[in-house]
């Protein structure tokens, strides 16, 4: 107890920010940057704007990401991967994170709203609130099914980022929410396929402990060929040029093999050659479109 005391009295302005996840912070923030970029009067709109838009969506997403490792301490300190964090070192307390992260989840939301529109700010609490409730708290210990379902809360930041600029939502910020809600479940199950042993010892009913390595290829493989002609359908519906058309399926046909790569091979090293693919390939994806954009 008193090492555990030592340390949290230790605990530093590094230690704080490694709860906002900045790995996935990182991702939500230009998907979110992407969704700004290719919406109408993206141009016109004032520097200082776009940069407190990306601010308060930098924050509520790092927020999120704080209430969900406050949440999930107990199971973090007995997974590998992620024993290391601030709390289950004991490097932050609980209840000084918790009040961190909440604190930092209304000051986005209402930055977002007074700032920019209250359409872009409820659109960020929906976000951080489906990923704290509906999946951290709800779906995660108790369904295989998490991903699949809670998944929808990091396809929020495109229209976040649209909606911020525009004060409306189309079809084309809808796209690319399914686009990315699509693409979660490849992602993390490939990740969940090498650190099978991690979700095991922390009862996390992820696919590959509950359904088996099998089922969980062949699901990776059917959401990648979906999204093979999805993620390119702003290019027939015209909302991209085919130079955007055409990087999207070359993208999409890769993502597909590295599924079928993963469904053949035995080991391990697949899984975690597509799970660092699947990050490439999100990026890659936005840069094209915004691309298409200049």
């Amino acid at each position: 107890m008193s090492s555990i005391t030592n340390a949290e009295q230790d605990s530093s302005i590094r230690d704080f920010f490694d709860l906002l996840k900045p790995r996935v912070m990182s991702l939500v923030v230009f998907s979110g940057f992407a969704g700004m970029w290719i919406a109408p009067g993206f141009s016109a709109m004032h520097p200082f704007l776009i940069g407190v838009a990306v601010l308060a969506l930098a924050i509520g997403a790092g927020a999120a990401g704080a209430i969900n490792m406050w949440y999930e301490r107990d199971i973090d300190a007995v997974m590998k991967r992620t024993s290391a964090r601030p709390l289950p070192r004991g490097r932050v307390h609980p209840d000084e994170a918790l009040t961190f992260a909440v604190t930092l989840s209304l000051l986005s939301v209402l930055t977002m709203g007074v700032a920019l529109n209250w359409l872009a700010a409820g659109l960020l609490a929906a976000a951080n609130l489906f990923y704290v409730f509906i999946y951290t708290i709800w779906l995660k210990r108790r369904t295989p099914h998490n991903i699949v379902i809670g998944g929808a809360a990091g396809a929020f930041p495109p229209m976040i980022g649209w909606a911020a600029v525009t004060g409306d939502i189309t079809l084309l910020p809808v796209i690319l929410f399914t686009i990315i809600f699509l693409w979660t479940p490849p992602h993390f199950w490939a990740l969940s396929l090498f650190a099978n042993e991690d979700y095991k010892r922390a009862k996390i009913p992820m696919l590959p402990t509950v359904a088996g390595e099998k089922t969980t290829k062949i699901q990776m493989l059917a959401y990648t060929v979906i999204l093979l002609p999805l993620a390119a359908s702003p290019a027939f519906l015209g909302y991209a040029g085919w130079g955007y058309g055409i990087a999207s399926l070359a993208l999409g046909g890769f993502f597909v093999f590295a599924a079928l790569r993963v469904l053949r091979d035995t080991t391990l090293k697949s899984a975690r050659l597509m799970f660092g693919y699947s990050v490439f390939y999100l990026f890659a994806l936005l840069l094209a479109l915004m691309m298409d954009k200049v």
